[in-house]
């Protein structure tokens, strides 16, 4: 994805909404133009760019619409902004303009770290706006030894090592009190989390702030 630019993959994004909204439609240059806000010239310009890269096809008098190599990648693309936008308002709980920061470093993520982040939030299916994260050419790997998981992504039987607490002071203390600290051994079990064999329970929000190491799989905790 590399050898398109920032722009380039900020316009194959916009144009992969349209077609998200309406898979069949034919999207004219001056529509693209007022989605982008930018002048119906620099969007024709664009276009032509794009459909010599083979991305668009350029329909005569009528529009473009993307390839089906044009779609993949704009689809990466749109996924790659729906895991950023987890990953600050969930897991970091960053309170400034989500989508505006998403935006900016949707560009930065290589292959190997949109797996990494996919795997981390545990595959998520939509972003925390409800919008649909493309699953194309979604590659999903079972979670292994040494990765770092929120507490609610921990695989089933797996044991963890907390490592990070991603939360504020108030949240701090709540975990604190109920024994999630960092050093502290866990374990899932039949959906359950468990700390030194009693069951816990954390709310999804709080869980997603317990930062954990899996350090072993087959735990078979004994709820009795």
């Amino acid at each position: 994805m590399t050898e398109f630019s920032e722009i380039e993959q900020m316009y194959l994004k916009s144009i992969f909404e349209v077609h998200s909204s309406t898979p069949d439609a034919i999207v004219k240059t001056t529509q693209l133009a007022q989605i982008m806000d930018i002048a119906p010239a620099s969007a024709t310009e664009m276009i032509q760019r794009l459909s010599e890269r083979g991305v668009v096809t350029h329909i005569p008098y009528r529009g473009f619409r993307l390839t089906p190599e044009g779609f993949q990648l704009a689809a990466r693309i749109k996924r790659r902004e729906g895991l950023v936008k987890i990953l600050l308002a969930d897991v970091i709980g960053y309170k400034g303009n989500i989508k505006e920061v998403a935006c900016r470093m949707e560009h930065a993520i290589d292959d190997d770290l949109e797996t990494t982040l996919d795997r981390f939030l545990g595959y998520p299916e939509h972003d925390n706006d409800g919008n649909r994260i493309p699953g194309i050419q979604r590659e999903i790997d079972s979670p292994i030894i040494g990765s770092l998981l929120p507490l609610s992504n921990l695989p089933e039987g797996s044991y963890a090592t907390i490592e990070l607490l991603a939360s504020d002071v108030v949240d701090g203390i709540t975990l604190s009190e109920a024994g999630l600290r960092v050093g502290e051994t866990i374990s899932k079990n039949e959906g359950k989390i468990y700390l030194g064999g009693t069951a816990i329970s954390v709310s999804p929000s709080l869980s997603m702030c317990v930062i954990a190491r899996v350090t072993e799989m087959g735990a078979d905790t004994d709820e009795g």
